[in-house]
């Protein structure tokens, strides 16, 4: 069923898990993550950059679309990291469910400037808002980017910018990269800033750059109120493995897509169903049942 982001996030804040939101770089990254959740009764944020809908086409949202009407989990269409109140606009029109203005590297003001002209035309359509606040490290080669040094987001400012935007969640900047980390590089997350974060802001806080990153910090902070955590690289570099693997095999008669492909989304699904038990969003498809159910919504 697709539903917007306000609901999926909401329900993951009020049962303490996290709901995966996977980058879709292609048709079969996004079965991959759908079977992947699937399998295990969880939700799911597609999560599709400017850039990859550029490649993708805008008729690929219509695939996903189609998909996320018939299963049975709840799945959201996220427009990640928009750069523009066009781009946003663009993935309403398409039909996106929750879309992500970024202005973070914007001053203060202009960002709340441009999130709340983004807010106020996106809640008239029943979209979903998430802004970022603070920004996010850059481990290079990533279609998200990101900047060389981290400005983490300061608490007391987070909870003037939500009251002030009235988005549906936000993004905060502790100490994540988008990309995997180089080997010399160990990430801490600052905790301390989630935290304090969390007390004074009630809307879902989510975390982009959740790749590489140890699995015992995405663990606590989704103790603390993390909601959503993107995940891009980790699927597409097993995924990028296993295709190297294959074409590598010296069998130079394997050129069918249908015989590429599957075993690098078996590798993709692999990593995709370790995130999603790390986040706690193992068959919690039935909190949304209940929910609809309340709301007296047919499920």
């Amino acid at each position: 069923m697709l539903i917007n982001g306000k609901e999926l996030l909401e329900v993951a804040q009020k049962h303490h898990f996290a709901v995966p939101a996977f980058n879709a770089g292609s048709g079969q990254l996004f079965n991959a993550a759908l079977e992947s959740c699937e399998k295990l009764n969880a939700p799911l944020m597609m999560a599709i950059h400017p850039d990859e809908l550029a490649f993708l086409t805008d008729s690929f949202i219509g695939q996903v679309k189609a998909a996320a009407n018939k299963t049975t989990i709840p799945v959201c269409i996220h427009l990640d990291h928009g750069a523009s109140f066009e781009q946003v606009m663009k993935a309403i029109r398409l039909g996106f469910t929750s879309v992500m203005i970024d202005a973070s590297h914007l001053p203060f003001e202009e960002n709340i400037e441009i999130t709340q002209k983004v807010v106020e035309a996106a809640h008239a359509a029943g979209v979903a808002v998430e802004a970022e606040l603070g920004t996010i490290g850059d481990t290079g080669n990533t279609v998200e980017g990101g900047v060389s040094e981290v400005v983490y987001t300061d608490p007391e400012t987070a909870k003037e910018f939500v009251e002030r935007t009235g988005v549906d969640s936000l993004a905060i900047a502790i100490g994540t990269a988008h990309g995997i980390y180089p080997k010399n590089v160990d990430p801490k997350l600052r905790l301390d800033i989630l935290e304090e974060t969390a007390k004074r802001v009630d809307i879902p806080l989510v975390l982009h750059g959740g790749s590489s990153n140890p699995d015992q910090e995405l663990v606590r902070s989704v103790e603390m109120g993390i909601c959503k955590i993107n995940i891009s690289s980790d699927i597409k570099i097993v995924f990028a493995n296993k295709l190297r693997e294959i074409l590598n095999s010296g069998n130079n008669e394997i050129r069918e897509p249908n015989v590429l492909f599957p075993p690098c989304m078996e590798e993709t699904k692999k990593v995709a169903e370790q995130k999603i038990k790390l986040f706690k969003a193992e068959n919690t498809v039935p909190f949304y049942q209940s929910e609809a159910a309340i709301k007296g919504v047919l499920v």
